[in-house]
């Protein structure tokens, strides 16, 4: 386990990790150009969007692209999700011929369209399930196993401890615990206590999530928990640079934080649209971009005009356009 900040000794499951933040999955965020771009900005390892295990029993064309892994972004996990053992150990099975250093399973996700289905943080209802799902998982592949969950379903059953110990038991290589039960989606208060709980409980390394959003509270938050790692999803959108901002101050507390000025912050978010573009084709890419856009935006003189015009973007010229514009308003 990881017990000290030595990274020569961070890795999960031979998994040789050379910084402590990791980038979450997120459905709509989490894509390939994206992960490419937090990897160069000192990611220890990033996770795909979240991949139907049924849908992949339909040879689903989308969660193949999903599932799509460049040399650029690696260390790279593929997060899977379902709630049925056999059916995940197929989806793991498919996801491998993309070459993925990590299979992660989703056990957190809060969204109805998931977790009314059994999947999900749903499965925190049913231990047994859990850890029958992880050992049917860890059976077909030599890759590491890991999973995602929450402190529990609701304040009734918090048992983040007890299937930390399942999923380990069923040979999972490393836990990600999200400090929230599902029924508290992302409201706060975050239980960063039953994070150290699950930290305290099992030995393979415990990564720990939840509004991580600082340099400053990455590091207070792994003094809490007694964690490793970190995930970070929601503070990184318009903002990947966190990564190299955690790096550099858990090497040294009293160093100057790097902030990107407005010229590189908009420069990062042409590149990233950019590579979108260059893997999606620019007619999705510039959709799935108006909702991106704007956090590159915030704080910024003008924010809720540009985030106005952010939605009606429609090609890259038009990303361009709106950086000058951004520009001018300061």
């Amino acid at each position: 386990m990881c017990k000290n900040k030595n990274m020569n000794n961070l890795n999960i499951g031979g998994v040789s990790l050379k910084s402590h933040a990791v980038l979450a999955p997120m459905a709509g965020v989490s894509d390939r150009a994206y992960r490419e771009l937090c990897v160069r900005f000192g990611a220890a390892y990033c996770v795909s969007e979240m991949v139907s295990s049924k849908a992949l029993s339909f040879n689903s064309k989308k969660s193949e692209e999903l599932m799509e892994i460049s040399d650029l972004e690696r260390p790279c996990g593929i997060q899977i999700f379902g709630d049925d053992p056999k059916c995940m150990a197929d989806a793991a099975k498919h996801a491998l011929e993309n070459k993925p250093d990590i299979i992660d399973i989703n056990m957190g996700c809060p969204a109805p369209k998931i977790s009314s289905n059994g999947s999900g943080s749903a499965l925190m209802k049913n231990p047994r399930l859990c850890g029958e799902i992880v050992k049917a998982v860890t059976a077909v592949t030599d890759t590491p196993v890991t999973v995602k969950i929450r402190k529990g379903w609701d304040d009734d059953s918090v048992n983040a401890v007890e299937v930390a110990k399942i999923c380990e038991s069923a040979g999972a290589a490393a836990i990600t615990v999200h400090g929230r039960t599902r029924q508290q989606y992302y409201k706060p208060p975050v239980d960063y206590g039953i994070i150290r709980a699950v930290r305290e409980s099992v030995s393979v390394p415990v990564i720990a999530n939840g509004d991580i959003d600082s340099a400053e509270k990455a590091k207070e938050v792994m003094d809490i928990t007694g964690c490793d790692l970190v995930m970070i999803g929601r503070a990184t959108l318009g903002n990947p640079w966190i990564f190299s901002q955690i790096n550099a101050y858990l090497e040294n507390p009293n160093v100057k934080i790097h902030t990107p000025d407005l010229e590189e912050r908009l420069g990062v978010m042409i590149e990233h649209i950019g590579k979108m573009v260059e893997y999606k084709g620019e007619h999705m890419a510039m959709l799935q971009a108006r909702k991106l856009v704007v956090g590159y935006f915030k704080g910024m003189k003008g924010a809720a005009a540009l985030r106005n015009e952010a939605g009606k973007i429609k090609t890259l010229d038009d990303l361009y356009e709106l950086r000058q514009k951004a520009l001018s308003l300061q």
